[in-house]
């Protein structure tokens, strides 16, 4: 057979695997523990003590650190148990497990049992160059974690397994025309929809900025009954670098926005469900919006769950791009629907 071109280079990728022998055994990249450190944090406005933020309700937060040169660069996160167990993965190539502990007042406390492992291609070897491991976004369905990759534009599964993740089983076609991605502005939101809600279960990719003739961003439903190639209106200068589904179907979209003179911002945006469908430019209010006087830095992962008293929950993560002058956070919000 005769392969040309990144989709054609993908069905070859894919041929290897099923072609593979089911007896060979593929290494795996060791598995780090990771000491982490936790800063309080009480405030999302600075200085003030108010909660309430538009819908949005402030929790707690936590600013990580650890001594372990991997650590950072967190770019998208899915709890594997409602705000406590957790799998996520780096834009420099590693997969992250751990656990978020709360205190008596409900709010984060802590992460426990933190460990990093080094991403791995067919053959199990780890992959050291960036750009074929830029992983950005991530969802978790039955025992399968789907990764987004930027750069080399890909969306591929993998099986979990905390302590010992190994090759990719199976990549996913994104039905967007692959030249319409921009390199370094591909899928940041891989998110699985609700199996009893209107998109029934199906697996939704949003790029950050692949942007179409009318300036909207690329997007699809890349799974399910309901599959087909949509958009995004784009907002302003913000650009989307996660979501997730809410109970009721809606698409929630966290995004970015950063300029030198004025520093980094982020803002949350309820995309009506109904319009996440072929052929459609979605859109949505914006719920939130917050700049440096806030508790931010560079916000790119979000996850929505219920909290065991019935909370509708949503969890923000930073990258802090292995950079002195940046923090990674983790920020718990409850989102009231009233």
């Amino acid at each position: 057979m005769i392969f040309s071109g990144r989709r054609a280079r993908r069905r070859l990728f894919a041929c290897m695997l099923a072609c593979a022998s089911p007896a060979m055994t593929v290494a795996a990249a060791p598995v780090e523990t990771v000491e982490i450190s936790v800063r309080p944090i009480n405030q999302f406005h600075i200085g003030h003590d108010e909660t309430r933020f538009g819908p949005l309700e402030f929790v707690g937060g936590l600013e990580m650190s650890s001594p372990a040169r991997d650590f950072g660069a967190l770019s998208a996160f899915r709890f594997l148990k409602p705000g406590g167990d957790f799998i996520g993965v780096t834009d420099t190539g590693f997969w992250f497990f751990g656990t978020i502990t709360h205190d008596a007042g409900k709010r984060p406390s802590g992460v426990k049992s933190f460990r990093m492992q080094q991403m791995v291609d067919a053959s199990g070897r780890p992959i050291d160059k960036k750009s074929q491991v830029d992983a950005e976004g991530l969802a978790v369905k039955d025992g399968i974690a789907t990764v987004g990759f930027e750069r080399d534009q890909r969306v591929t599964q993998f099986k979990i397994d905390p302590d010992n993740m190994k090759a990719p089983v199976r990549q996913l076609d994104y039905l967007i025309p692959a030249q319409e991605l921009r390199q370094n502005r591909g899928f940041e939101t891989v998110t699985h929809a609700d199996a009893s809600g209107q998109h029934e279960g199906g697996l939704v990719v949003v790029s950050e900025r692949s942007l179409d003739t009318s300036g909207n961003v690329y997007a699809a439903v890349i799974e399910g009954p309901r599959k087909g190639v949509f958009t995004v209106r784009r907002d302003g200068d913000f650009d989307i670098t996660d979501g997730a589904f809410l109970p009721d179907g809606d698409l929630l979209l966290l995004e970015r926005s950063f300029s030198i003179v004025r520093g980094v911002k982020m803002r949350l945006r309820r995309i009506y469900g109904e319009s996440v469908e072929k052929g459609a430019v979605a859109d949505g209010p914006v719920l939130m919006e917050a700049d440096m006087g806030y508790q931010i830095d560079n916000m790119e992962g979000l996850e929505v769950w219920t909290r065991d008293d019935g909370a509708l929950m949503v969890s923000l993560v930073s990258d802090d791009n292995h950079s002195i002058l940046q923090r990674n956070l983790y920020l718990e919000f409850i989102l009231h629907q009233d």
